[in-house]
């Protein structure tokens, strides 16, 4: 395979953890071909990401409406995008294109290699979605290579925390699903557990998923102890979950990304196939409870998130 392809294009759409999971492909490609102009079609909300943490050297948004006709077969094509598709070597599309309309369309004006991989990893097969989406670049010769999301971001300015004797813990109280999410009053329990018995400041991390939830726990805190950071950019967040010395959340796109930046999590999981979609990190604690998350206890995550933060880094 020649190291100094040209261009290569990865196209990811997808949620968050989606997108992180699929961080070890780009990342094996970067090392695989170094000297390539590497470029994701995507969500350009999460796709930052990887431009933030210079993974990839750029990111075009796949909602542009000039797609549609991609997406129909024998569809009109835009002039713009036929140049766009052709000028790369190889495309590695995980799009849901389960007729090859998309890919048929591509091959009608750009002669790259067209590389296609699973746009959701299958649950039944209990095999790890990293695994799963690194699978096509065998094609590549790509093998062996780093199953682990990583990504490293310049850390956000230090005054947007407070300062303290030591490192933030993040806490991320809400998923895209109410049914993954750990009850209310035990998160407010956990809360008053950091505040009494550590000196630790308090980063409380949501977005519109979590409704007035982080609003009505952040109502509860002493000002100086917290700083709240709802709906931002995820490239910004990233920069602010880089100064946290631990996270804890649910299961979700933010507790992948915290994983990837490698803070030592807390993860209170519920009833997802954790053989798949479990989030990687050298240290990372996944707590279950055999009658549902809501009766796992205060006592068990706060000994686990003391733990953690007793830990030498």
């Amino acid at each position: 395979m020649n190291r100094k392809l040209g261009r290569l294009l990865v196209i990811r759409g997808g949620a968050i953890g989606d997108f992180i999971l699929t961080l070890p492909a780009l990342t094996a490609l970067r090392q695989q071909f170094p000297q390539a102009h590497l470029e994701v079609l995507g969500y350009p909300h999460i796709a930052q990401l990887a431009l933030a943490g210079a993974v990839v050297d750029a990111v075009r948004p796949i909602e542009a409406p000039a797609l549609a006709g991609f997406f129909a077969r024998h569809g009109t094509l835009a002039e713009s995008l036929r140049d766009y598709f052709s000028g790369f070597d190889i495309i590695v599309s995980y799009l849901f294109d389960p007729d090859q309309i998309f890919q048929e369309n591509v091959a009608r004006c750009a002669p790259a290699q067209f590389i296609v991989g699973p746009h959701r990893a299958c649950d039944g097969e209990q095999i790890h979605a990293a695994k799963i989406y690194l699978k096509p670049l065998e094609r590549l010769a790509i093998f062996d290579v780093d199953e682990v999301p990583r990504l490293k971001v310049p850390p956000a300015a230090r005054q947007l925390l407070s300062p303290c004797a030591s490192a933030p813990v993040a806490l991320h109280p809400g998923s895209g699903s109410e049914r993954k999410n750990w009850p209310e009053a035990k998160w407010r329990e956990l809360v008053v557990r950091l505040l009494d018995q550590t000196d630790r400041h308090l980063l409380l991390v949501g977005g519109e998923a979590e409704g007035d939830r982080l609003q009505r726990l952040a109502g509860t805190l002493p000002k100086d102890r917290f700083t709240l950071a709802r709906s931002r950019p995820l490239a910004e967040l990233a920069g602010w979950l880089a100064h946290c010395g631990a996270f804890v959340g649910h299961d979700s796109g933010i507790t992948h990304l915290a994983a990837a930046l490698g803070l030592p999590c807390v993860v209170l999981w519920g009833d997802t196939v954790e053989a798949v979609w479990r989030p990687r990190g050298e240290r990372l604690t996944v707590l279950r409870a055999e009658d549902g998350l809501p009766t796992l206890s205060t006592e068990r995550v706060w000994q686990s998130v003391r733990a953690l933060l007793a830990a030498p880094v």
